[in-house]
Formats: C-alpha cells, structure tokens, sequence
C-alpha cells in the first residue's frame, strides 16, 4: 500500500484537484435537462432539494458521464437522497441496482435503514418499480450486480465507513467485478488536508485525496480524474467530533450551531476511475 499511496500523491499532485469540463454535446445537455427536472420534482423533499446546494446532484451524475441508457449502481444508498434522482433518471432505459444495507444484518442501524429504503420505494412504484435492490455489507455480502454488468457504479460519502470496517479494497474491489471493462466508479467522499496524516480507519470521516486514490488503485482502477464540484473552502476540517460536527449531522446540536450552519456541509472530493478495458 504504501507504495501505491506514494505513486498516487505523486500523480495527484500537479492536477491542481480539478480536471477540465468540456462543454455538453446535444447527448449531455439533455442529460443536465432531464437531471435538472428531476430534482426539482415534488416527489422530493424540501428538505431533501435544500441540500442540493452543497451536493450538486446535477452537476455530479453530469461530470461523471451519467447516460439515461446506461446499468448504474448506487453503493451504500442510505435512505436513498441520490437514489430520488437516479431511479426516475433511469427508469425507462436505463438499468438501476441500488446495493443497499442487509435487511436482516446483525446490526440494528442497517436493519433498519434497509427497511426504511425498501419502504420509500414501496411508496411510490410510478417513479421506483424498476429498482433492483441488492445487499452491500462487508466483508460477505458484496455481490452488488452480476459481473462485468455496470457502466457506471457510484459512492457518496461512503469511504470512511468502510475505512472504519477495513474493507474499503474489498468494497471497492466488489465495484470493479461488476463494472464493464471501461467502466466508471464515481466516488464522492469528505475530503481532509492533503498531506495531513490519514488515519486508516477515517474516525474523523476526512480522507487523504492520495489516500483514496491509493485505496482505488489497489483495487485495480485508473485513476481518470477530479472536479471541484463538491469544494467547500469554508470548511478547516479541524472538529472535535469530526465532520459530524456540520450539516447535516450537527451533533454539537446548539453548541457554535450558527457557526456550523454558515459553513455549511464538508469540502468534497469528487473522483472519476475506471476499470481498464480488457486486454
């Protein structure tokens, strides 16, 4: 590992964090139409829209080359925030796996986060009937998708538990079994100082750029590139309680809240890698 964490500063360095956007081809700009339309439907939360501000759906799924005919995979989907866009998005063309928690886990949180999903899509069958739902929980039940099915997997600020767990690699190497040779794994996670030591298990849930990248590689991935998107400037990473100290966590809940509240949530790194093609 260290010698890939090594390589993988050395490569990241001189990329200044950001790689060009070119502008949107016809194909792109009706994406960014149909993700735009799709966030701002009323089968999301108010809630849930006012948080695109520091999340940047739209421009996230766009960056990373979303297609509405492509096989996506969502990693680790919560209660399904990302999950409100993708499943409409592909609905009708696309093929939509959601790798969520396992519903009879010994741990009661994934218990009943998996209830929670499976009961919001149960809701509303019209925008989620076409969800396959799999079982993502390390370090045993990885098969996310059939092998080689995906063009596009996706994390969202998922790295640090697996960290936490020590199965990122092999949560990551799940990821590179079901992609396509050229597939893309899109990762978005907290990001900490570059250069600041990275604690291995991420308490803090800020991960070293290198760090992640390093982990990727391992896994067997080509780094392909960053964007800005999800940056917060505002955000010096230095909290007692880690990055749950801000929104949406807040768990200092009154202590300095008017402080965390106006920086807002966590500076972002937003990866691109992909799986070589086959040789």
């Amino acid at each position: 590992m260290g010698a890939k964490l090594l390589r993988a500063a050395l490569l990241f360095a001189p990329l200044a964090l950001v790689s060009a956007q070119a502008l949107p081809d016809d194909a792109g700009q009706a994406t960014l139409r149909a993700l735009e339309k799709i966030a701002a439907g009323a089968h999301r939360s108010e809630a849930n829209r006012a948080r695109d501000r520091y999340r940047h759906p739209v421009e996230t799924l766009s960056w990373l080359g979303i297609r509405d005919d492509m096989t996506v995979v969502e990693l680790s989907p919560g209660e399904g925030w990302y999950t409100e866009i993708l499943a409409p998005f592909l609905r009708e063309r696309g093929t939509f796996y959601a790798a969520s928690y396992d519903p009879e886990s010994k741990v009661e949180y994934y218990r009943n986060t998996a209830r929670s999903f499976s009961e919001k899509l149960a809701a509303t069958p019209a925008l989620y009937d076409k969800v396959i739902v799999t079982v993502l929980e390390v370090p045993d039940k990885l098969a996310i998708a059939p092998d080689g099915s995906a063009d596009l997997v996706l994390t969202f600020r998922n790295l640090h538990n697996w960290m936490e767990e020590g199965q990122a690699e092999r949560v990551l190497r799940a990821a590179h079994r079901a992609l396509k040779p050229g597939g893309t794994l899109g990762l978005v996670q907290h990001r900490a100082k570059p250069g600041a030591p990275q604690d291995p298990a991420a308490k803090s849930g800020y991960v070293d750029p290198a760090f992640a990248i390093a982990l990727a590689e391992a896994a067997g991935f080509t780094f392909a590139g960053s964007s800005e998107i999800n940056a917060n400037p505002a955000d010096t990473k230095n909290y007692a309680e880690g990055v749950w100290t801000l929104p949406p966590t807040l768990t200092l809940e009154e202590v300095d809240r008017e402080r965390y509240v106006a920086i807002g949530e966590s500076d972002r790194m937003t990866l691109k890698f992909v799986k070589p093609a086959a040789r």
